[in-house]
């Protein structure tokens, strides 16, 4: 895969609130591509004008000058967000190093983060995740399979779940809030009860806090094609169930998908586990009454 440097102008950008999902004021992305290569993944679509996905990562080597000028000036804190168009944890960040530098940079002026990511290389960062966690600090690792053969067929590019829950329970044993994205949940391939049992019971085995959850996935245009194009060669047979249960529909969700809401929402009861994240709210300083 081909690596090209670039400068970014701005980097970080405002959630459109309220953001009930993932709790974020801002978010950032570092990079443009990805090196996980998931086989469903949504920044393949053509809104998001990535050219070459496939081929190509472009870096953005001056984002942590970029984000302390944008810091500096923020008068209103809350929680980035990163992780949502690329992994911050993909291979080339163990090179390039920028995931740590924003979060230097976020620990410096007291802004709250949430790490969404596939990769165990966040746990080099412990230690500014715990300090961060003062404010407030949140790492969700995306996992939608307990089977680890299956998730090196849809996710190529990325650690197997079993090696997220293993960080997962690293992070969690030492003091950082962590959890599970639960999507996409894809039809035909990962729509088992047992599966969502598993990841449910193993978030619970790992110290994990919450989950959140999207029993659905969605498809349009070179996203779709891509996708289908995997399915024909790892899950022959697949792609015909979609086009005849689907069509041309954006969101695809399992057709057992209120049961498996059902297995989902038991399961989280009997372990303890959240269905959303605990979002960062900041202090906020009354004013003071006069008394007369």
């Amino acid at each position: 895969m081909k690596i090209r440097e670039i400068e970014a102008k701005t980097i970080l950008g405002t959630v459109q609130q309220p953001d009930p999902i993932f709790g974020l004021k801002y978010n950032l992305n570092l990079y443009r591509g990805c090196q996980h290569q998931c086989i469903y993944c949504d920044s393949r679509s053509a809104c998001y004008q990535i050219e070459d996905f496939e081929h190509e990562v472009l870096v953005k080597v001056n984002a942590p000058d970029v984000l302390e000028r944008e810091l500096a000036r923020k008068r209103v804190k809350g929680t980035v967000g990163t992780g949502s168009m690329n992994d911050p944890y993909m291979p080339l960040e163990a090179q390039y190093h920028l995931t740590r530098r924003i979060l230097q940079l976020l620990l410096k002026y007291g802004f709250g983060v949430h790490v969404i990511t596939k990769s165990a290389l966040v746990e080099r960062d412990m230690d500014l995740l715990a300090a961060i966690g003062q404010t407030y600090a949140a790492v969700t690792f995306t996992i939608t399979t307990v089977d680890d053969d299956l998730a090196h067929k849809v996710e190529p590019g990325a650690p197997i779940s079993s090696r997220r829950f293993e960080a997962m329970a690293r992070l969690a044993a030492n003091g950082v809030y962590t959890g599970v994205s639960l999507m996409p949940i894809l039809p035909f391939i990962e729509d088992q009860e047992d599966n969502i049992r598993g990841i449910v019971r193993q978030v619970a085995e790992a110290g994990g806090k919450y989950i959140i959850p999207w029993f659905s996935v969605t498809l349009r245009d070179r996203q779709r094609d891509y996708f289908y194009q995997k399915l024909d060669s790892l899950f022959p047979g697949v792609r015909q169930r979609y086009e005849k249960t689907y069509g041309e529909r954006y969101g695809c969700a399992p057709i057992n998908a209120r049961q498996l809401e059902k297995v989902f929402n038991e399961a989280c009861d009997q372990y303890q586990i959240a269905r959303q994240i605990t979002p960062y709210v900041p202090n906020k300083v009354e004013q003071l009454k006069l008394v007369f």
